[in-house]
C-alpha cells in the first residue's frame, strides 16, 4: 500500500482522505487538531499529526517519509506550501486554488523529477479535463463554464452557503475577471455580464463573470474565445454589490470606537455565520460546460457536459467535497498507477487531453456516483 500525506482537514481535505484511505496508508495534517479528530473519527485507518505548513523546515522533515503529497490547504498559504512539496522532490496532487501562476513552479518541479497536478478540482479542474480531451478531437472555437455550488434551502438574504472560509468567496467577488475573446484577453469587474440560465431540477440561476479561467488562458491559448461563469440564485447578485459598492469589502482600516477596523475583516466576520455550511445540511453542485468547434468531417459540433451532485447522504459528504476532492483521488490514482509520469507542472487540461488519463477520471467519479451527463449535436450538417 502507498503511503500518502494529506495536508489539510478542511471539507475537502477530509473527503479526499477518507476516499484514499480506502486502499493506501493515510495520514492527514493539519493546525486545527479538532478537524483532525473529526476526520479520524470517521476512519480508523487514517494517522493525524498537528502541523503548521509554514514552517517549511517541519514540512520537509515530516514529508520525507512519504510516497506522494495531497495540498489541500487554503488558498493563501498554497503557492508556498506546493513551492515546498517540489523542494522536497515529492509527487503532489494540488487543490489549494491560489492566485499565483502555479506554472512558475515548473522548471523546479522539473529539476525536482516531480510530477505536479495542481488546481485539480471540480471546477478548476473538471471542467479543465473536458476540455484537453476535446482539445485533441476538435478545432475548438468556443469555451464556456458555467458552475456554482449552492445549498438545497434557500435562506433570505444571500441564498448561499459556503464550503469554505467566507474570504475566499469574496476574493471571487472582488478579483477581476479574465475571460478570452476573439482571442484577446478581456478584464472585466467581477459580478458584472449578469444572465439567467435554466438548469433541470434547479430553475432559474444566475451567472456573473468570475476569474476562473486561470491556466487555460495560456495552455489553451489557441482558442478564440473562453470564458468562466459563477453560479448563484437570482438575487445574490444585487445583495452583494450592495455591499461592494457601499465599502465593505475594502482593505483600507477605519477608525471605529478609536479602533483600526478592516472593513473587509468586518464583513467576513458577520458572513462567516450567515454563510457557514453545517456539516449535515445538504447542498449540491451544479456545472454546465459547452464546448464548441470543428470536427474531423468538417462540421462544427457542440458537445456540452451537465453536472448536477448533491450531498451524500450515505456518507455525509457534501456535494463541493464530493465533486471537488473525488477529481484530487483521481489524479492521485493516475501518477500511483504510472498512468500519468511526465515531471512537471501540469494543469488538468493537460492531463485531460491523454484519453485513458481521462476516461479514467471519469469512470472513477462513475463510482462514487458523481455523474458528468454529454450531449453533442452538429450545428451544420
Amino acid at each position: 500500500m502507498n503511503n500518502i500525506i494529506v495536508l489539510g482537514a478542511g471539507m475537502v481535505g477530509s473527503a479526499i482522505a477518507i476516499d484514499l484511505a480506502k486502499t493506501n496508508h493515510i495520514t492527514l495534517a493539519d493546525f486545527n487538531i479538532k478537524a483532525l479528530e473529526k476526520t479520524k473519527n470517521k476512519h480508523n485507518n487514517i494517522s493525524i499529526i498537528q502541523m503548521d505548513v509554514t514552517n517549511k523546515t517541519v514540512l520537509k522533515n515530516t514529508l520525507q517519509d512519504f510516497d506522494l503529497v495531497v495540498c489541500a490547504v487554503p488558498g493563501f498559504l498554497g503557492f508556498e506550501t506546493l513551492k515546498t512539496i517540489i523542494e522536497s522532490g515529492k509527487n503532489v496532487v494540488d487543490i489549494s486554488f491560489f492566485p499565483e501562476n502555479a506554472l512558475e513552479l515548473d522548471a523546479l518541479a522539473k529539476e525536482k523529477n516531480v510530477t505536479a497536478i495542481v488546481d485539480c478540482g471540480v471546477a478548476p479542474g473538471m471542467d479543465n479535463i473536458i476540455l484537453g480531451y476535446y482539445n485533441e478531437k476538435l478545432k475548438l472555437t468556443d469555451f464556456e463554464c458555467l458552475v456554482g455550488g449552492l445549498p438545497k434551502i434557500k435562506k433570505w438574504p444571500f441564498c448561499y452557503k459556503a464550503p469554505f472560509s467566507p474570504i475566499d468567496v469574496i476574493e471571487e467577488y472582488t478579483r477581476p475577471a479574465r475571460y478570452v475573446e476573439n482571442y484577446k484577453e478581456i478584464i472585466r469587474e467581477p459580478l458584472t455580464d449578469c444572465e439567467y440560465v435554466e438548469f433541470d431540477n434547479i430553475g432559474t440561476l444566475e451567472s456573473f463573470n468570475s476569474d476562473g479561467l486561470r491556466s487555460i488562458i495560456y495552455t489553451m491559448s489557441h482558442i478564440p474565445n473562453m470564458k468562466e461563469k459563477t453560479l448563484r440564485y437570482p438575487g445574490h447578485v444585487e445583495y452583494i454589490k450592495v455591499l461592494k459598492e457601499s465599502g465593505f469589502f475594502n482593505e483600507s482600516p477605519i477608525k471605529v470606537n478609536g479602533i483600526d477596523i478592516k472593513p473587509i475583516d468586518f464583513t467576513s466576520k458577520i458572513l462567516f455565520n450567515e454563510w457557514k455550511l453545517d456539516s449535515l445540511e445538504e447542498e449540491l453542485t451544479v456545472m454546465r460546460i459547452t464546448l464548441k468547434g470543428i470536427n474531423k468531417d468538417n462540421n462544427i459540433e457542440e458537445v456540452v457536459y451537465n453536472l448536477h451532485d448533491v450531498f451524500c447522504k450515505d456518507t455525509s459528504t457534501s456535494s463541493m467535497a464530493r465533486t471537488t476532492g473525488y477529481t484530487a483521488t483521481a489524479a492521485v490514482n493516475l501518477i500511483l498507477k504510472g498512468l500519468y509520469n511526465k515531471k512537471g507542472v501540469f494543469p488538468p487540461e493537460l492531463v485531460g487531453k491523454q484519453e485513458d488519463c481521462f476516461n479514467y477520471i471519469i469512470n472513477h467519479l462513475k463510482e462514487r456516483n458523481i455523474i458528468y451527463n454529454k450531449t453533442t449535436r452538429i450545428i451544420n450538417a
